[in-house]
């Protein structure tokens, strides 16, 4: 089955819309989201509506930071993404917000494990910055996939049974196979907020077959998005930093 797995949107229907059909055009059978649907965008109603949708489809989805922090007041954020979310909390119908709540904090599919920032402590959202987070991450699951977002850059670790780390940066389109005899921990970048200085969308591909995954950025309006923030009065950096990737 060939996956398409999501992290990190944001809010941003722009971006959301053209990785949708970039993966559907390719071939994509079931779609994964790994959270963070709302926050810094200006499009939450639009957002967590397609979300509902594809769940109802088939689709698997888990909670982030930013969706729990809509019905949870004590979530720590900076001053732009709590003004982001107070403003989000009076977008989103009742429906809305209690189908964010009721989120998972993980999904177990197979040899898979899906969570927003890492698996060993998930309510914590922690970032998975360096091999020490990520071996973090590994030794708390027994899945052959780790799929996480949280960070906004993409990257692949994994661990062998003598608990030999590797890290890399993937190359966007090149397909990397997960071999078996190690664990993978892939961290996805964002659809809606790529903070790795490409501004173009990022998602990625996964065969269940193959074993392959495919890390994908996606050219979309991005200047659309951003002039939909300054259009709802939030903060201007939050639409500055779309054109930078950061």
């Amino acid at each position: 089955m060939r996956l398409a797995v999501f992290s990190d949107i944001h809010a941003n229907r722009q971006a959301f819309s053209a990785c949708l059909d970039f993966a559907r055009a390719r071939g994509a059978e079931r779609m994964i989201l790994l959270g963070d649907y709302v926050g810094y965008g200006a499009d939450p109603e639009w957002t967590v509506e397609t979300v509902m949708g594809l769940v109802a489809n088939g689709a698997l989805a888990v909670c982030g930071n930013h969706d729990n922090a809509v019905s949870t007041a004590s979530e720590f954020m900076n001053a732009e993404a709590q003004a982001a979310i107070e403003w989000t909390r009076g977008r989103l119908s009742t429906a809305q917000r209690r189908f964010l709540s009721e989120l998972p904090l993980t999904l177990q599919e197979d040899d898979r494990l899906y969570v927003h920032s890492e698996a060993s402590h998930p309510q914590h959202w922690r970032y998975v910055q360096n091999t020490l987070d990520a071996a973090r991450s590994l030794v708390a699951t027994k899945a052959h996939v780790t799929f996480c977002g949280h960070i906004h850059r993409p990257a692949l670790y994994s661990i062998s049974i003598t608990a030999k780390m590797t890290s890399f940066v993937p190359i966007t389109g090149v397909p990397v196979q997960l071999l078996r005899g190690r664990q993978w921990l892939a961290v996805l970048g964002s659809v809606g907020q790529p903070r790795d200085g490409d501004p173009a969308a990022g998602f990625a591909m996964f065969d269940t077959v193959s074993g392959e995954i495919t890390y994908c950025r996606v050219p979309y309006d991005v200047e659309a998005a951003a002039q939909r923030i300054r259009d709802n009065g939030l903060p201007r950096w939050l639409a500055d930093r779309l054109t930078a990737g950061r």
